[in-house]
């Protein structure tokens, strides 16, 4: 007889910054029969979520949509517009900013990866994990590129594994201004649908994204959104591709099929993902979850810990960062507090590993949820004797209570 490992009563608390808790709305259209992706039901459906998938990056051009995960999509970003030894230009902002400079080099390109500046009393290691993208080192290394051999530009919007969200529009404006024909390609995996973001406005080439974040569904989707730019530069591109090839998705795409099997039943969800966050309204969406950072962080605040991202004015609305006090396991202590209270934190990554842990406040949350949050990691750190200024709980509650939002349905 199969032995069942007892389980929790209540419902677990999924507070990792992606995977995100899936809305039951969203679950009920994942769960709908799957149909022939050939018929002409499936037809209807493929040009509904093309172009609300549009609206979602804000753009007028084509969106790519793969059966894979984020990591397909940013190869997807790279073998369409780029050849063998082609040299990128990368901005180190954390982990994931390291992967797809990894990634790029395992294609064949040349990367050239620029390390943010400065020093950290906290986390000396890895003082550049703690701050945004900087343009202005970007719009230098541009200007002496006299030759033009940098031919794309590749930088994350919000940089999961630390809680930073960068100025896409600065790194625009610093390719401008520099006037180089450079790509601008963005990660915007774990921005998209929880933070602003303007495909055309800010002039980016490619837009990578994912399901699992701010679009509330679980992992399987990922999404390049082109310009007319990054169209062209396929003409010329010759590094192998196939499964990724854009020409004959955006063909299939016009009337709403695609050249390989999609994954049906995530395409349901998406439709309804698009449906909340559309009828919400995008700056309603982006304006709710800064007011829900904003107070994640005070909680923080009222600890007396430090927040990863040491510039305000690029705190994520998507995740808040936590450094543990020195010689405090951060890793051990998210052990504690998951075994204790159900409740899921982010690890540190890389560089982080064992120094801080990630509060997530997108997916299915509401003010409750995130008080809750606070409570379970303000109980696991006094268990683990980790001294705390004042109470978190108490500086969320008192934010969000004085920072009310109507709720919808």
């Amino acid at each position: 007889m199969l032995k069942l490992d007892n389980h929790p009563t209540g419902r677990h608390f999924l507070q990792i910054p992606g995977p995100s808790p899936v809305p039951d709305r969203i679950l009920r259209a994942i769960s709908l029969p799957t149909i022939d992706h050939r018929g002409p039901e499936f037809g209807v459906l493929g040009l509904k979520v093309l172009a609300g998938i549009r609206q979602i990056f804000q753009t007028r051009h084509p969106v790519a949509i793969y059966p894979a995960s984020g990591t397909g999509a940013w190869e997807a970003a790279l073998v369409n517009t780029l050849s063998a030894g082609d040299l990128v230009l990368m901005f180190e902002t954390g982990h994931f900013a390291s992967l797809w400079q990894k990634l790029a080099a395992r294609l064949g390109l040349e990367t050239e990866f620029i390390a943010g500046q400065g020093t950290d009393e906290h986390l000396p290691h890895a003082a550049g994990w703690r701050r945004g993208v900087d343009a202005n080192l970007i719009e230098a290394r541009l200007r002496k590129d006299v030759e033009r051999r940098i031919k794309a530009v590749c930088v994350v919007h919000n940089e999961t594994s630390t809680g930073v969200t960068s100025d896409i529009a600065a790194v625009r404006r610093a390719i401008d201004a520099a006037g180089h024909p450079a790509l601008l390609m963005v990660d915007t995996i774990s921005g998209l649908g929880s933070a602003d973001y303007r495909h055309d406005e800010w002039g980016v080439d490619v837009s990578v994204g994912g399901s699992q974040k701010g679009l509330m569904l679980p992992p399987g989707i990922s999404f390049n959104a082109l310009s007319p730019r990054a169209l062209d530069s396929m003409k010329t591109a010759t590094l192998p591709r196939s499964f990724w090839a854009w020409d004959e998705i955006v063909a299939m795409n016009a009337d709403g099929y695609w050249p390989t099997t999609p994954n049906t039943n995530l395409l349901y969800g998406l439709s309804e993902a698009i449906d909340m966050l559309l009828a919400e309204g995008l700056p309603q969406v982006f304006a709710r979850h800064q007011r829900w950072a904003a107070g994640v962080r005070a909680a923080v605040t009222a600890w007396g810990l430090p927040i990863q991202c040491a510039d305000p004015a690029v705190y994520s609305p998507v995740l808040t960062g936590v450094i543990t006090p020195a010689g405090v396991d951060a890793d051990a202590l998210r052990r504690l507090i998951h075994s204790r209270f159900d409740l899921s934190l982010g690890t540190g990554l890389g560089k982080l590993k064992g120094r801080m842990f990630r509060m997530g406040h997108l997916g299915d949350s509401n003010d409750l949820t995130l008080v809750a949050m606070v409570a379970g990691v303000e109980m696991g750190l006094k268990l683990a004797g980790v001294k705390l200024a004042a109470s978190g709980v108490h500086a969320a509650m008192d934010h969000f209570a004085a920072n009310t939002q109507e709720t919808t349905t």
